[in-house]
């Protein structure tokens, strides 16, 4: 080593980070690692302490979610381990990249019924793409290089170094190891998509479904050249919201599949003579609803070889880079059109698609509607908003209803549904997306589970505004029980006053009794987010949920 100051292992592990061009640390400290956090004081990313591991990892997610990067998340041994789970899962399930690394005992204690002593890697292995423990500090920055790697390569996931105590504290020899250029997948091969090419040529009704992985950025760009020169229709699962932008929706766009059965979307997928699955994951929605007789001819382009199962068994897969796979198609079906009879049935669809909202929206005095209330929240997003959404009855009316413009900027937790990510989630999002308002849905049971995140987003001054949809129950195990049963359980909830919740954390609080003040305060909301995050209480009625969940499908019970 050149420097004349010793370095340790902890050195290694900022450096690495420092290498990787990682902006943000999300983590609470504690002594099996607190040389990582010490080092972090004087180099490296901004360090971001958070109330929970969990909520620090939801953090990491959001960030890989928005920007295809790994989030990076640092945890304490014993329970600062164990915290970590729920959001890891959620990440690798999902496919957004994160890299979590965990302190350990000594190496002399990892055998002994010690004070934390675990087996760290054993159990976060079957949640992660790669779970490793460094006994070797000079080995810290290839371990790093090599998790960071596999958390954003193929499908992304979440990856786990447990390091021990000693190993941080130890000297190095070594310096810290800078990241190799990104392997560049080429595009399918040339017979795939002449393949493809000839198939949508001869097909009557081809149609687009978007899945997550097609929200990346460049691919995102070229599926809308695509689709500027070849209108095909488009239908979107809940994470692949906002690929199709706002000029394209008319033509293009006939709605988003998930939880529903015989929906525009879903009607159109079982109509097709060829659909084309862009990135999709099974996990966003199974194929079994969407191909129950199994008669769809599916054609995929990924990054990956798709996972088989009885109802989805693709003719052909093209693999590799999928905008440069796009690309390379468009000039192969260049002036296709699709035929009258189809331009007929997507018309007639098309109104279906915006026809139905069929709910009276007469609400008792003091409760406001959920369209009401998305009318109001989608005529005050912009489209380079971030919006993102919790799990509960809200999570179904916004996945249906609101419209979104841009990929990655409406955010879904539909592979875990894990309640707690919204306020992480608009975190991560106000950092990378700074001196833009970031909006925040929640019901009042999910926010409680990530409520105390709110001191973060107060003491870094971010304009977010979390919107609770208030019933005091947890509703979307409550309508869907009583559709089973015939009357719930388990779902009532004691009550909370948020607005002096948000005060004594430092935000500003509204309570909202009608669309008409939901309307005004929101507006006077994105303006106080300038000088840091704001509450909003809305009493929600959810009466139509019954109605909404007639439409469900029979095995997506949540």
């Amino acid at each position: 080593m050149t420097d004349s100051k010793q370095m340790y292992g902890a050195d290694l592990v900022i450096d690495s980070l420092i290498n990787h061009d990682v902006k943000y640390v999300f983590g609470i400290p504690g002594a099996k690692i607190d040389r990582v956090f010490d080092t972090l004081e004087d180099k490296g990313p901004q360090l971001i302490i958070s109330r929970h591991e969990q909520n620090a990892t939801f953090m990491a997610q959001g960030i890989g979610r928005i920007t295809g990067k790994p989030g990076v998340v640092i945890a304490t041994s014993g329970p600062g381990i164990s915290n970590l789970a729920t959001g890891l899962v959620t990440a690798t399930a999902e496919g957004d990249p994160v890299l979590a690394i965990g302190g350990q005992v000594k190496r002399s204690d990892l055998l002994k019924r010690a004070h934390q002593s675990m087996n760290n890697v054993a159990m976060l292995e079957p949640i992660t793409k790669y779970s490793a423990e460094v006994h070797d500090a000079d080995t810290l920055s290839e371990t790093i290089a090599n998790a960071y790697r596999k958390a954003k390569s193929g499908k992304p996931g979440a990856s786990f170094i447990s390091i021990p105590q000693d190993v941080t504290d130890s000297p190095v020899k070594v310096n810290a190891i800078k990241p190799l250029t990104a392997p560049k997948l080429g595009s399918a091969s040339v017979e795939d998509i002449n393949y493809l090419a000839q198939a949508i040529r001869n097909a009557v009704l081809p149609v687009l479904l978007l899945g997550n992985g097609a929200s990346d950025e460049k691919v995102t760009a070229s599926i809308r050249r695509l689709l500027e020169s070849v209108k095909l229709p488009v239908v979107e699962t809940f994470q692949g919201a906002g690929i199709v932008s706002r000029e394209l929706e008319e033509e293009t766009f006939f709605g988003r599949v998930g939880l529903f059965r015989n929906q525009p979307g879903d009607m159109l997928l079982k109509k097709s003579d060829l659909v084309i699955a862009i990135g999709y994951d099974p996990i966003e929605y199974e194929a079994r609803n969407w191909n129950a007789e199994i008669s769809a001819r599916v054609i995929v382009i990924d990054v990956a070889q798709a996972e088989i199962d009885t109802y989805f068994q693709p003719e052909r897969e093209l693999i590799g880079s999928i905008s440069n796979t796009i690309d390379l198609l468009l000039p192969a079906v260049n002036g296709y059109a699709l035929p009258q009879g189809s331009v007929e049935y997507l018309q007639n669809l098309k109104k279906n698609l915006d026809g139905d909202l069929k709910f009276d929206r007469q609400s008792a005095e003091g409760l406001v509607h959920p369209l009401d209330v998305m009318d109001v929240l989608q005529e005050q997003t912009e489209d380079d908003m971030t919006v993102t959404v919790d799990v509960g009855s809200h999570y179904i009316w916004m996945a249906r209803y609101f419209k979104s413009y841009e990929a990655r900027h409406l955010l879904f937790s539909n592979g875990m549904q894990t309640l707690g990510v919204a306020l992480p989630w608009a975190i991560s999002a106000a950092l990378v997306r700074p001196n833009k308002t970031v909006m925040s849905v929640s019901g009042d049971g999910g926010f409680l589970f990530s409520a105390q995140e709110l001191e973060v987003a107060v003491r870094l001054n971010l304009p977010i505004v979390h919107m609770i949809w208030n019933d005091g129950r947890y509703n979307m195990v409550e309508f869907q029980e009583e559709m089973k049963y015939g009357r719930s359980s388990g779902v009532q909830l004691g009550e909370v006053d948020f607005v002096k919740y948000a005060e004594a954390f430092g935000a500003k609080g509204y309570r909202v009794n009608s669309k008409e003040s939901f309307k005004e305060t929101l507006a006077q909301a994105i303006k106080d987010s300038k000088n840091g995050p704001v509450l909003i209480d809305i009493p929600i009625d959810y009466k139509d949920n019954g109605q909404l969940g007639e439409n469900i499908l029979p095995d997506e019970f949540y």
